[in-house]
């Protein structure tokens, strides 16, 4: 039987999905380490290996792939060449051909494998649509389950989707197509500027992603929540909290802030608060010009308890709906992510069969 095979390379983690020639998703792999630092080489083993033991329950090879689809980090060429990107180490990866190589690694074991690319946020919209659209149907995956019938809606034809993660990502699909633009790089939203206002301190302005501080991923990101934290938690009133104590990166300190938010803790619900509100911002400025059926929040801040999400959701509504045109105001549907933090990989998969 043949398969086809979505690969979602992130900043941190990387993640493989398998689908049956039927566009049934079957596999899902958990989440496992990018090892970027390690340089390509590591990363393209990696991916392979991935592929290999997840076609094995299925007593399939490499032999038995079609197609394999690659998502990644942007910004990248149209054939998948990797540009410097904030989020993939300039010295090991820039310019690097990711597409091309993976193909080669993949052919030296089956040849007839073809690797086709699509940018991680161009995947994100993708893998949403085909979801809620049924485009990919009911799945045997038990790591992911495909809502309900009633809940698909064969009539959606555009949404706009950011994915909150290391980065912010973004991608759209219109028309029922995924958006690609000119040269392969649609979908930058994370590095629109935001005004002064959207952020608390003179500090948190002064992260500089890419080439510019104040763009929406220096204020909505894993990256922004580490630059912010590190100096919240040297002010005065912050001198006493539990992540001063915590031995960690400042990373990892921030990766604990869901965690925290969970708990009522003021400091991470402040933080989340206003990354939510800088996210309204930007999901106003996309649907000014796209003016979209569905507004996406997906990546990792999916994954808060249902209070926190709530209350996520509500501050990026209200935010979108305080600074909208009266015109924009009741046109606005936001939402989270059905896909969690699976939406690019399923993307990608989407991708391949295409």
């Amino acid at each position: 039987m043949p398969f086809y095979v979505g690969i979602d390379v992130g900043g941190t983690t990387s993640t493989i999905a398998i689908g049956s020639h039927d566009k049934r998703l079957v596999y899902l792999s958990p989440q496992f380490p990018t090892r970027s630092q390690d340089g390509p080489d590591a990363t393209l083993g990696d991916l392979v290996a991935a592929v290999v033991d997840g076609l094995k329950p299925f007593k399939a090879t490499l032999d038995d792939v079609i197609t394999v689809s690659l998502a990644t980090p942007g910004p990248a060429t149209a054939d998948g060449m990797l540009m410097p990107s904030p989020n993939l180490r300039a010295d090991l990866w820039a310019n690097f051909p990711m597409r091309a190589e993976l193909e080669k690694r993949f052919q030296s074991v089956a040849h007839a494998i073809k690797v086709i690319y699509i940018g991680d946020g161009q995947a994100a919209a993708l893998g949403e649509f085909a979801v809620r659209s049924g485009k990919i149907a009911s799945s045997d995956c038990k790591s992911f389950s495909m809502p309900p019938q009633s809940d698909q809606d064969a009539s959606l034809r555009s949404l706009f989707f950011m994915a909150v993660g290391t980065g912010l990502g973004g991608g759209e699909v219109r028309d029922k197509v995924v958006v690609r633009g000119a040269h392969g790089r649609a979908g930058h939203a994370g590095h629109l500027l935001l005004p002064n206002h959207a952020f608390r301190y003179e500090h948190d302005r002064q992260l500089k992603v890419g080439n510019t501080v104040v763009s929406a991923e220096s204020a909505i990101s894993l990256s922004a929540l580490t630059h912010q934290l590190q100096y919240r938690l040297g002010l005065p009133q912050w001198k006493d909290h539990p992540l001063n104590q915590f031995h960690g990166t400042p990373k990892d300190k921030a990766k604990q802030l869901r965690q925290y938010a969970a708990a009522e803790d003021p400091l991470a619900v402040e933080l989340l608060d206003d990354q939510a509100k800088a996210l309204g911002m930007v999901l106003l400025m996309v649907n000014y010009v796209g003016d979209y059926d569905l507004l996406i929040i997906g990546g990792g801040i999916t994954d808060m308890v249902p209070e926190m999400r709530q209350r996520y959701l509500a501050n990026a509504t209200d935010s979108y709906h305080t600074h909208a045109l009266d015109g924009f105001r009741g046109l606005c549907r936001i939402d989270f992510s059905i896909c969690g933090d699976s939406a690019s990989v399923i993307g990608s998969l989407a991708n391949a069969y295409e």
